[in-house]
C-alpha cells in the first residue's frame, strides 16, 4: 500500500490502520460485547503481517483492555507499527465513564497508557472527547507538555470543530485530527476538511463503515441478536426504518466492489480514502479473517461513476 504523510510530521501511514474499539470487549458503555483474546491478538498480527503499519487505540476501550491487548500483540515485533492512543476519558471505580482535560489527568492518563502499552513513547496522542470545553486551552497545553518532554511524538485531537482548532493551534501545532466519516456521515466534507487541507493537518477518520454497518455482512438478524452489552443495540443505524435501507446501501456496494474484488466494506473504506484530505482510515478488527476483508481498502481506486452512483443512492435514502 502507498503511504501518505501524516501532516506535517516524519510519519508516513498506510492508508488503512487497524482499530482498537471493539477488541476492547463488552462490561463497559461503548462495548462491543463478549471479545476473545486471542482472536483481538491474531487480528493485530495479521494485520501488521498484511502491511498495515499503524494501530489506533484508547484507554477507555475496554477500560484499558484494548490497549494491554495492543501492548501483548506489539511485543517483540521486528517492524512494530505505531501506536496512537488518546486521553481525556476516565472512569471511575464503577466502570462509569467521564471526561477530563485537566493537566494533572492528562498525565496519569498518559503514564497509565505507557505502561499498558509497553512503549517508552506514544507515537501519536490524541484528545478524544473535547470536553469539558471549558478546559480545552489547559488541556492542550499539557498535551504539548508532554511532546516537549518525550512522552509522547506527536499531538493530536478526535472529534474536534475548526472553532476549536482554532483555539488550540496557536498553542501548539494540531499535528492530525480524528473525526467520523462515512458514506452515512459525509458532514466533514463542508468545513472541516477544507480546513485541515489548508492547515496541512491529518486527517484519520474513523468509522467508515459505519461500525460494521457496511461490511456487507450485518443483517436484520444479527442486529436484532446483538450482545446485551453491545453499544450499537442503542444505535438509531441498526434499527428501523434505517436499519433495512442501510443494508440495501451494503448490498449496493457490493455490486460495486465485485468487478475489483472487493467487499462492500472496502468499497466503503475506498469512499473515504478518495478524498484527498484523509491521510488513512481506522478499520476494527475482531479476528484475523475480519482483516483480511478490509485489505483491499487501501488500494481500490473507485471511478467518477462509482462514486455518482453512490452518491445518487444515499441521496434517496430516508432521513
Amino acid at each position: 500500500m502507498q503511504k501518505r504523510q501524516l501532516g506535517t510530521t516524519d510519519i508516513e501511514l498506510t492508508p488503512v490502520g487497524f482499530g482498537s474499539w471493539a477488541i476492547g470487549g463488552g462490561n463497559w458503555e461503548y462495548g462491543w460485547g463478549v471479545q476473545d483474546d486471542g482472536d483481538a491478538i491474531a487480528a493485530i498480527e495479521r494485520a501488521v503481517d498484511l502491511g498495515i503499519n499503524w494501530i489506533d487505540t484508547a484507554p477507555v476501550y475496554g477500560l484499558g483492555h484494548s490497549e494491554e491487548l495492543v501492548g501483548r500483540a506489539v511485543t517483540g515485533m521486528r517492524n512494530r507499527p505505531y501506536i496512537f492512543t488518546k486521553c481525556a476519558m476516565v472512569w471511575d471505580a464503577s466502570r462509569t465513564v467521564g471526561y477530563s482535560l485537566k493537566a494533572d489527568s492528562i498525565r496519569r492518563e498518559c503514564e497509565a497508557s505507557l505502561n499498558r502499552l509497553k512503549v517508552d513513547a506514544i507515537d501519536l496522542y490524541q484528545i478524544h472527547w473535547p470536553n469539558p470545553d471549558i478546559d480545552l486551552e489547559e488541556g492542550w497545553q499539557a498535551m504539548a507538555s508532554l511532546q516537549k518532554e518525550g512522552l509522547v511524538r506527536h499531538i493530536g485531537v478526535s472529534n474536534f470543530t475548526v472553532d476549536q482548532l482554532r483555539r488550540v493551534i496557536p498553542i501548539a501545532p494540531v499535528a492530525s485530527i480524528q473525526p467520523p466519516y462515512s458514506i452515512l456521515r459525509p458532514a466533514i466534507e463542508q468545513t472541516l476538511l477544507p480546513f485541515c487541507q489548508e492547515q496541512n493537518i491529518g486527517v484519520i477518520v474513523y468509522s467508515p463503515m459505519l461500525s460494521g454497518m457496511l461490511t456487507g455482512a450485518m443483517t436484520r438478524e444479527r442486529a436484532a441478536n446483538f450482545a446485551p452489552d453491545d453499544w450499537r443495540r442503542r444505535n438509531k443505524e441498526f434499527q428501523e426504518p434505517r436499519l433495512s435501507a442501510n443494508i440495501e446501501l451494503a448490498g449496493l456496494l457490493k455490486k460495486i466492489g465485485a468487478p475489483h474484488g472487493c467487499s462492500a466494506g472496502e468499497v466503503a473504506i475506498a469512499w473515504t480514502l478518495r478524498n484527498p484530505a484523509v491521510t488513512g482510515a481506522i478499520v476494527g478488527g475482531r479476528n484475523a479473517a475480519q482483516v483480511e476483508g478490509i485489505i483491499g481498502a487501501g488500494e481500490l481506486k473507485l471511478s467518477n461513476d462509482e462514486i455518482a452512483t453512490i452518491r445518487d443512492y444515499v441521496a434517496g435514502m430516508p432521513k
